[in-house]
């Protein structure tokens, strides 16, 4: 951390040190510098340094120990540390008068010099050593242990120069960068042989004064050499074409910034910008001009940079900003259409005014990663989200990212699985309150062989970002096809949904592919529904709307599904020809206590039925909630409390049975009409469920008829529960309530399903 008002309270305290020693300098009659030839001699060879560093021509003159250092310790040397310090003051002045824009800086560098030489000279003085004008250390005079002495005076000055101008002026990192290290390391060799020079020029003063000029061609030289290092070392760390730090720079500082947040426990954040179509600029305007609107874009985005951010350009028409400290991700999403915003104002090149968009992407630590490169490349994925959406700026997201190691192995798997037929279709119900079976829901089901069951939502995420969303909707439309047409040639005539993502209606001819199937398996158009959210609406309308329409020409009925979780529900329920809406399960789950949920519920099932939809619940998992909806009006329901999601053989079953049940005469008059107010229970050994199965979204099949009171094909409106099944009676029936989900552990198939809606089932 560095410590406020650092630089101020340097050059005061130099200030005042400097001071009180030309008044005890002047008070004790010496002289502040040599004069005669040695005097003339030092003022040639300073002379010459100082032209030497106003030519460089760069503003950080003094960035290293350098050949003004070598001649200040030469001078401390042999006449103390006054004279020293006027010598350095002397460069610092000069230097800083021909760059006039950098003044405070240089004196600060100068003030830090100063304390520098105090060091050295206070070591010097603990072994008795009192240099003055008056009174030289001369070199006769240098013991063997001399040597010690001058190397410790001078790891005293680099220590405590190094060390405040570290703290006063370097950036707020706790490292450096790699190729900055290795500069580092090189200088310090130059210094040393700089420095090494500093007792040679006391010889040499006081032996040949008159030869002193003659070493400002071995400090210039060590001199150059040391900024060349510097120098390449930068270049490392720079961008060539916009001068802004690059990838290398920016990873290493995005570690340290990363400690900081660490340490303090907050948050950092990275910014991932992209500029659309700018290769369309190379291609019409040539790669010149490309370079000069980059060069436009490197000067806005450091004109825009908040307070505290640095920019870097990775390459291309990419660039990075790093938030080294955010106070939320909402705080770091704001700053990033900030930036977009501002690259996106028209830019002139030579007269013709270009509009260049720009997508961002961002992720925070410590959400999103815990590492540098891994914050890197998750902005990466939620940049190419913002453009492949046209969103202008996404923030990271998991359930969106098929790129880590984990998921690309599983995707490897899902893709084996799909092609030796390992993944499996389970079928949940739905009934009315007559007890009609409106339909069945296909549900995908996949267990891995090393893993286990995988969870639905997991692998269709990945099959939705991957592009191997297609062949997993062929897959579940082939097996559920060829599934229904066993049950029709069967005479259990129930219809099936499939949900399919809005990537499936956006593919051209999927209406054509889904009839072809329906005429390959002898399966008639109504005993299939598709099952649409109102996202397919929002990338392409047009298209959508063509391919919903030809499947509606078709004869296949959809159905809108997640209702009242969208944006504009109401707005595209108009545009959609859907003949059915499912209610979410996450109004459904507190209808029984929230009276704001129930109040939805009944708001949306009259809007369904005023536009002459059915409407079905999703996720009825008790029977008061049963008995709300039946109240309010909805058609039907599906959950736990019903059926769960069952294998092909399990459903089969399943329907017989009710088949069985309903040619069966009833001889508890009352427990049959108990059955009719409660709903249909499950099959004998089979548990009763609620929610879609809820590791995944349902997918209702429709009613045949119309009327929501009539029954499906191959079914029964009242039947009984079939023979060993839990009855459930009510109070008119007389006798004691029994709930229709029984334990868990005697559900078939597993566990009870996770929440999280799958893109196709």
């Amino acid at each position: 951390m560095r410590p406020p008002l650092l630089p101020p309270l340097v050059t005061a305290a130099a200030g005042v040190v400097l001071v009180l020693g030309f008044v005890r300098v002047l008070t004790d009659g010496h002289a502040l510098f040599p004069d005669g030839v040695a005097g003339w001699a030092f003022a040639l060879l300073i002379g010459a340094v100082v032209g030497h560093l106003v030519a460089l021509g760069r503003d950080r003159w003094w960035g290293g120990t350098g050949s003004g250092a070598a001649l200040t310790l030469a001078i401390l040397l042999l006449y103390g540390w006054v004279p020293a310090a006027l010598v350095s003051l002397a460069v610092v002045v000069l230097v800083g008068a021909a760059r006039r824009h950098r003044w405070r800086q240089a004196l600060a560098h100068g003030a830090i010099d100063i304390l520098g030489i105090g060091a050295a000279a206070l070591i010097l003085a603990a072994f008795g050593v009192h240099p003055s004008v008056a009174r030289p250390w001369q070199p006769e005079q240098w013991v063997p242990g001399a040597l010690l002495l001058v190397g410790l005076a001078v790891v005293g000055y680099l220590a405590v120069s190094r060390a405040l101008l570290w703290f006063s002026f370097a950036p707020r990192a706790t490292s450096l960068p790699t190729p900055l290290r290795t500069a580092l390391a090189r200088q310090l060799l130059v210094a040393v042989a700089l420095l090494g020079l500093a007792p040679l020029i006391a010889v040499v003063a006081v032996h040949k004064a008159a030869l002193l000029p003659l070493f400002a061609v071995p400090l210039i030289a060590l001199d150059s050499t040391l900024r060349i290092a510097r120098a390449r070392a930068e270049e490392q760390l720079r961008d060539p074409l916009t001068g802004l730090p690059n990838r290398l720079w920016l990873m290493e500082r995005s570690w340290a910034a990363l400690d900081e947040a660490e340490r303090t426990e907050s948050r950092a954040a990275l910014v991932l910008i992209d500029l659309d179509r700018f290769r369309s600029v190379n291609d019409t305007l040539g790669h010149l001009a490309g370079d000069r609107l980059l060069l436009q874009i490197a000067d806005r985005l450091r004109t825009a940079l908040p307070r505290g951010a640095e920019a870097a350009r990775l390459g291309g028409d990419e660039f990075a900003v790093l938030l080294p400290s955010c106070t939320s991700i909402t705080q770091a999403q704001k700053i990033a259409r900030e930036l977009v915003g501002a690259l996106g104002s028209p830019l002139d090149l030579d007269g013709l005014n270009l509009v260049l968009e720009a997508s961002a992407g961002v992720a925070v630590f410590p959400e999103h990663a815990q590492e540098a490169e891994g914050l890197l490349r998750r902005a990466d994925v939620a940049m190419y989200e913002a453009k492949r959406d046209r969103t202008a700026v996404e923030v990271y997201e998991a359930t969106r990212d098929g790129n880590t190691p984990d998921r690309l192995g599983l995707l490897a798997d899902l893709r084996r699985a799909l092609d030796a037929g390992e993944v499996a279709l389970h079928y949940q119900p739905k009934v009315g309150f007559d007890g009609t079976v409106s339909g069945l829901e296909a549900l995908v089901r996949w267990v891995h062989p090393e893993r286990g069951r995988v969870p639905p939502d997991e692998f269709i995420a990945i099959a939705e970002t991957s592009g191997l969303m297609p062949r997993l909707t062929e897959y579940v439309l082939e097996t559920a096809l060829a599934q229904v047409a066993r049950w029709w040639a069967q005479g259990l005539t129930v219809p099936v949904a499939v949900n399919v993502s809005p990537r499936d209606v956006h593919s051209p001819g999927f209406a054509g592919a889904v009839a072809a199937r329906l005429a390959r398996h002898g399966v008639p158009a109504h005993a299939l529904q598709l099952e649409i959210t109102e996202h397919v609406l929002l990338e392409d309308p047009q298209r959508a709307a063509d391919t919903l329409a030809g499947l509606t020409g078709h004869g296949v009925r959809m159905s809108l599904d997640d209702f009242g979780t969208g944006y504009s529900s109401l707005v595209h329920l108009r545009r959609l020809p859907v003949s059915e809406l499912k209610i979410d399960r996450s109004f459904v789950a507190r209808l029984a206590v929230d009276t704001e949920d129930a109040e939805i519920v009944r708001c949306t099932v009259d809007l369904a039925h005023s536009l002459g939809l059915l409407v079905v619940a999703e996720g009825v998992e008790d029977d008061e909630t049963w008995e709300r909806l039946r109240d309010l009006g909805c058609d039907a329901v599906q959950g736990w409390l019903v059926a769960a999601a069952m294998p092909p053989s399990e459903t089969t079953a399943w329907l017989r049975a009710r088949d069985t049940a309903a040619a069966s005469p009833c001889t508890d008059r009352e427990a049959l009409d108990g059955e009719r107010l409660a709903g249909p229970p499950p099959a004998a050994g089979t548990p009763a469920t609620g929610s879609g199965d809820n590791g995944g979204t349902a997918l209702p099949g429709p009613s045949t008829s119309d009327d929501p009171t009539e029954p499906a094909p191959g079914t029964s409106a009242a039947a009984p529960p079939p023979p060993g099944a839990p009855r459930r009676s009510t109070p008119e029936a007389g006798g004691a309530t029994q709930s229709l989900a029984p334990a868990l552990e005697q559900r078939p198939g597993g566990e009870r399903p996770t929440g999280g809606r799958q893109p196709v089932q």
